[in-house]
Formats: C-alpha cells, sequence, structure tokens
C-alpha cells in the first residue's frame, strides 16, 4: 500500500471512528422501522431478508423467489442463528460466526456479495447491543466479532467511487477493496469501516466512479432515517467538510 492511500485510509478511519455516533443513529432508525411491526422470530427474520435483499438496485426477483419460498417452508431451521447458518450451508458447521452467516448467504441464488456482506453485518448490529435491539431475532448470535472470522465491508458504487477517488489507477471492486482492508484492520475495525456508505452517500453527486465529491444535502432529505432538524444538519455538514477534505485535499 503507498503512503498516499496509507495517509488517506487512515485518516478515513480516525475520521469514522470518531463520528459512529451519526450512522448509529441512522441505522438505528433503520432497524427500528422494519422490526418494529413484528413480533415473532421468524417475522422479524422475514423482514430483514426482505430488507436486504431490496437494496439493490436491480433484485433478481424471479432468481429471489425459490431462496424465500425454501426459508418461508423451512421454518424449524430459523430457530436459532446456528440452525440458520447450518441450514444456508447444507450441512452442520464447527463455527458459527458472521463470516460462516456471509458464506451461507453467497451460497444462496440472488444474493451477492454485496448483500451476503450487509445480511451478515445487519444481524451482526441486531445482537451486539450497541443500536438499541438486545437478540433481537436469536438468542445465540454472537455479540462480539471474534478476532479469528473476517468482516466483509458491502461494497457497492459508493464505496467503489471514494476507493476510486483515492488511487484511481486501481479498478477497484468488492473483493479488492476488502483484500486491502482485511489486511490493514483488525475484524472489528471492519466493521467500522461500514460507517463510510453513509458519509460517502450523501458527498456525493452523480454517478459513474468519476463522480463529484460534495456535500449533497438533497442525499440527506432523501434517507428516511436521517435527523431533519437544522441543528443536526448543520452538524452533518461540517462533519461532511471534514470528510471531504480527506478526499479532496485541495479544497
Amino acid at each position: 500500500m503507498n503512503t498516499t492511500m496509507n495517509s488517506k485510509l487512515f485518516s478515513l478511519f480516525h475520521f469514522l471512528n470518531e463520528n459512529r455516533y451519526h450512522n448509529k443513529r441512522v441505522q438505528s432508525n433503520s432497524y427500528y422501522r422494519f422490526l418494529a411491526p413484528f413480533d415473532s422470530l421468524e417475522d422479524k427474520l422475514y423482514s430483514a431478508l426482505h430488507h436486504v435483499a431490496n437494496t439493490q438496485s436491480q433484485p433478481k426477483i424471479d432468481i429471489l423467489a425459490p431462496f424465500f419460498q425454501k426459508v418461508y417452508s423451512n421454518k424449524t431451521q430459523l430457530h436459532s442463528f446456528k440452525t440458520f447458518i447450518d441450514f444456508l450451508t447444507d450441512k452442520e458447521n464447527d463455527v458459527h460466526n458472521y463470516e460462516s452467516l456471509y458464506y451461507g448467504m453467497l451460497r444462496q441464488k440472488g444474493w451477492g456479495n454485496k448483500t451476503s456482506a450487509l445480511f451478515a453485518k445487519t444481524i451482526y448490529h441486531l445482537h451486539n447491543g450497541a443500536y438499541g435491539f438486545q437478540n433481537s431475532i436469536w438468542d445465540d448470535a454472537p455479540k462480539i466479532i471474534d478476532k479469528e472470522e473476517k468482516i466483509f465491508l458491502p461494497v457497492d458504487a459508493v464505496i467503489e467511487a471514494i476507493f476510486h477517488r483515492i488511487d484511481p489507477t486501481i479498478k477497484w471492486n468488492f473483493h479488492k477493496i476488502n483484500k486491502l482492508l482485511q489486511h490493514n484492520y483488525s475484524s472489528e475495525e471492519m466493521e467500522v469501516w461500514d460507517d463510510l456508505w453513509f458519509w460517502g452517500f450523501i458527498n456525493q453527486r452523480g454517478s459513474g466512479l468519476t463522480r463529484e465529491f460534495v456535500w449533497n444535502e438533497s442525499k440527506y432529505w432523501a434517507l428516511l432515517e436521517t435527523e431533519k432538524n437544522n441543528a443536526m444538519i448543520e452538524e452533518i455538514k461540517l462533519k461532511s467538510l471534514q470528510f471531504l477534505s480527506i478526499l479532496n485535499p485541495k479544497q
């Protein structure tokens, strides 16, 4: 990793770690919205699965349908974190953690790297106690990330564009970004990197890898879960200028 990239990643990680409060509120509001209407374990899990599957810009409905049919018709396999992972992998596993959940989801048709990583991260957030939920679906889901397991960042176009801005000579994708971060950051630190999407989304305009990096208040307003009072918007704007100064050092 070259010196410039190393410096920018260090600065970005420090910024994300110092400002976790903001995205944590957004994430907590999102989780509450898709969990609150449901009481049963199964319904909460179904809601989480549907929510994540539909974060895709063009979900492959015909391919996803058999997966959901399988999940809905095997309720006895959903009653614990352990049995759900075994259900996904069609075998009894020795290890049941968020890495094995990711790989189990990745085996399902219609689920790709990003959505599998996003689902694993969502389940972790719903059980680690930091987002206002306690054992929200399963009693046996780990509350901490094991230092030996790999945690994957749900990389999409927003995050690819950020890494393109950091080093445009590399053709960034899910695998290259995760390989770089996993090599330089611990499993627990990888979860901090998940906040990158929030700050990237509200500070981009346009599309493609050459999109403009600028505070985009319209995108902030477009997110249902953000606080819409003037004081918070001003605070987020000031924080965004810090974020942008890392990616746009000449500004």
